[in-house]
């Protein structure tokens, strides 16, 4: 992506919105490539639950063989600002449309090279290290997509309804989280356990080929935004998108971190530990537990919803609080019902848990543009939504295992709880911004 391909105006600001997409088909697209991006970072998490252990860490400890797994998802989010900060600024410089091709095309491409990739009983040590390498290309890849996906819809949007078209890409994550869960089910469901261990696992990760495929196809129908479009035509471009991000608004980036880092620390310990944690310490089946995180699911999408689209009239921030506050109630939960192993309270478990997740990062999609001007509104919106991913996305992988292991599961809620409290602060500390010009 050659900065010198950055469109040159050819009429008059005035004249720049002279065709405007339909914001419905642009947030349809956004929801659609989102989607796809995430069907890949989330099989990886299931997988990682479920078989990476026994594949590419066959000779530690089960204990020590579940860290190292987990700890290879973990590098995914330790990449993402750096996605955020490539993407970020060709997506301030060049344009929206265009990064966002390009990292569909490296998420997905990354995603079905793990699944052609022989274990450790062939490469030895090199099948670890591949692996790691590859997760950390998916995290480059999906540290530019969250930004350029909810900025296609957000400033399409008209005014007073960012909240509502902005919920579509936001519910990307539920649906493609559901796309991921049911794939496993189906492919589990279909094998016996040594052909699952074996090959089966593989089959999610193919499937990402064909997935791509679709992405492009709907990402190079759609137009760039009018407002960037606009900021090219009166040449307000920053040269250095970043390097006035940290100048300028180094306190709505932290802030705006902090406020993501309940939401990546509540999905990873439901969904990604909870999976592994039910299945394996619990010894559930694992095609129930998968079923149970398909219905969970529902939940997520219902709280996105519900919070998106009432942050229109009711603020951002107060939506935001509320989840906030509800997640760090609810966590003190979750494990205690998942442990009683009966089904129904462990379907309330994760519903529970991922509605609040769900009434928390709904508001986001318009919440965090909204914080930044134009000129870094890429790589402001991506940057922190992707540093919260370090703060509850890579250190829970660390932490969560130990702490269950060490002081039992209950130890993990109150982590958790915790976690909720410092965004709830860090949302406090942020002023409400449904009323503000995208410029």
């Amino acid at each position: 992506m050659d900065e010198t391909l950055s469109p040159t105006p050819t009429a008059p600001a005035a004249d720049v919105p002279e065709h405007r997409e339909s914001p419905r088909r642009v947030a349809v697209a956004s929801f659609i490539g989102n989607t796809i991006e995430l069907y890949d970072f989330f099989i990886y998490g299931m997988a990682t639950a479920l078989v990476l252990d026994d594949v590419f860490f066959p000779n530690l400890s089960p204990l020590n063989a579940t860290l190292a797994s987990f700890s290879t998802y973990a590098v995914a989010f330790l990449a993402r600002p750096i996605g955020s900060i490539v993407f970020g600024h060709f997506g301030d410089r060049v344009g929206r449309k265009s990064v966002l091709v390009t990292s569909l095309l490296l998420m997905g491409v990354s995603t079905a090279l793990v699944g052609l990739l022989p274990g450790y009983a062939t490469l030895g040590s090199w099948a670890p290290l591949l692996l790691v390498t590859l997760r950390f290309l998916q995290g480059i890849g999906i540290g530019g997509e969250w930004g350029g996906a909810v900025l296609l819809a957000v400033e399409h949007a008209p005014r007073g309804k960012r909240g509502l078209y902005a919920a579509f890409p936001q519910l990307g994550p539920p649906v493609g989280f559901s796309a991921a869960t049911g794939v496993f089910w189906l492919v589990s469901a279909s094998l016996d356990e040594a052909a699952f261990a074996s090959w089966g696992w593989r089959i999610p990760f193919l499937l990402s080929f064909l997935l791509v495929a679709v992405g492009l196809v709907v990402r190079l129908k759609i137009s760039e935004t009018p407002v960037f479009a606009r900021s090219v035509a009166e040449r307000a471009a920053s040269r250095a998108p970043l390097m006035e991000l940290l100048r300028c608004h180094t306190r709505e980036l932290l802030l705006g971190a902090g406020a993501m880092a309940v939401v990546y620390a509540l999905f990873y310990t439901s969904m990604t530990y909870g999976l592994s944690y039910t299945t394996t310490s619990l010894g559930m089946p694992r095609n129930t537990m998968l079923a149970l995180s398909l219905v969970a699911c529902l939940f997520l999408a219902a709280g996105i919803w519900f919070s998106a689209t009432r942050s229109d009239t009711d603020g951002r921030r107060r939506l935001v609080l509320s989840g906030c506050g509800l997640a760090a109630v609810w966590s003190l939960l979750l494990f205690p019902l998942l442990d009683t192993e009966r089904p129904v309270l462990m379907a309330l478990a994760l519903g529970g848990a991922l509605f609040c997740l769900g009434v928390t990062s709904g508001p986001m999609g318009a919440y965090l543009p909204e914080l930044f001007p134009a000129r870094v509104r890429y790589s402001g919106a991506s940057l922190a939504y992707n540093l919260g991913g370090v703060l509850g996305g890579a250190v829970s992988p660390l932490v969560v295992p130990r702490l269950q292991s060490g002081f039992g599961s209950a130890s993990v809620g109150w982590y958790v709880s915790g976690m909720a409290l410092v965004s709830l602060l860090c949302v406090r500390a942020l002023p409400e911004t449904r009323e503000r010009e995208l410029g």
